[in-house]
């Protein structure tokens, strides 16, 4: 018997998400809260999130694919169209993972599958999935969206990897 044989996906990363794929495919959004967070979320009403990582998964099927997807979800103080526009505008948006061709439940479904990943809001994110409990996942507390983007792309059904994360802040105290 041969010996068995594990697919790779590389993954590659951007800047910014102005260079993300315009095509249509899924995403993954990682937004992590540092203080509890509360926002509300239409008929799921008003709803308190703990500090820590999240996952939202989407899709992109429309003019500019998952680019403008992402580019829409990543600014700040945007109109809000989607729930997942109350808490980004909020928090914003850490890090993306774009997976041209691939599906949002198949991303779902590997995360739930995965031990620490948590529901926090049934419904959340998901509101025309009859499939999936939410597209709107809590993470692990060491999440790293880089290691487990070639495993996710694979689930996703994705035919690329492709991560942005946002530079990290630095603040400068006044020097002389």
């Amino acid at each position: 018997m041969p010996p068995s044989f594990t697919p790779f996906l590389a993954v590659t990363t951007v800047d910014t998400p102005d260079a993300l794929p315009a095509a249509a495919g899924a995403y993954a959004l990682v937004l992590r809260l540092h203080t509890e967070t509360a926002f509300t979320a239409g008929r799921l009403g008003r709803q308190g999130l703990p500090p820590g990582g999240y996952l939202y998964a989407g899709s992109a099927k429309g003019p500019g694919g998952i680019r403008a997807r992402v580019r829409r979800h990543a600014r700040a103080a945007k109109r809000v169209h989607w729930h997942l526009d109350r808490l980004t505008n909020q928090v914003g948006v850490a890090a993306a993972l774009a997976l041209p061709g691939g599906t949002e439940c198949g991303l779902v479904a590997a995360l739930a599958a995965r031990a620490g990943v948590t529901v926090p809001v049934p419904g959340l994110g998901s509101t025309d999935c009859r499939a999936c409990p939410a597209h709107f996942l809590g993470l692990w507390e060491d999440f790293d969206l880089a290691a487990e983007a070639p495993a996710l792309a694979l689930a996703a059904g994705a035919s690329a990897a492709v991560l942005w994360h946002r530079p990290p802040v630095t603040c400068f105290a006044g020097g002389g």
